[in-house]
């Protein structure tokens, strides 16, 4: 039996529609690489959570948004008139842009107090587990 691979955007979206079938609340799977946690929330759908985020490295400048899981790249939520122009200040609990998997978006917090000064992806792009997003420099 080969590993299921946990950051694929299709097995992401097979789980959540079974469990959305079977009238499941939710659904968390730990391994050591990390943790995808699925809630289904009724009429609002289904919440996607998932660790995997670096932390900035000691005495470092800036940080680096990972993408916690597969899917597709968006800077701003897709029903925002609002573009997201850089550079822009951002506070630690600030979204700062979003992972998709077909109609569900994973927001990704910013997770420090800093500037968002680049873009390390082009919006719309496929991304996968782990790959950099977005740089933080650090307010000091």
């Amino acid at each position: 039996m080969s590993a299921i691979d946990f950051s694929d955007p299709a097995t992401i979206a097979f789980l959540t529609e079974a469990l959305t079938a079977a009238g499941v609340d939710g659904l968390e799977i730990s391994r050591p690489g990390g943790q995808l946690r699925i809630v289904v929330a009724g009429k609002d759908g289904a919440r996607i959570s998932s660790t995997g985020a670096t932390p900035p490295a000691p005495g470092s400048a800036s940080a680096v948004v990972r993408a916690p899981m597969a899917g597709r790249f968006c800077l701003e939520h897709p029903i925002s008139a609002t573009p997201q122009n850089l550079p822009r200040s951002v506070s630690d609990l600030d979204i700062v842009g979003f992972v998709g998997v077909g109609h569900i978006l994973l927001p990704l917090r910013a997770g420090r107090s800093g500037v968002l000064t680049r873009l390390l992806a082009e919006p719309g792009a496929l991304v996968g587990f782990g790959d950099p997003l977005l740089e933080i420099e650090f307010q000091s």
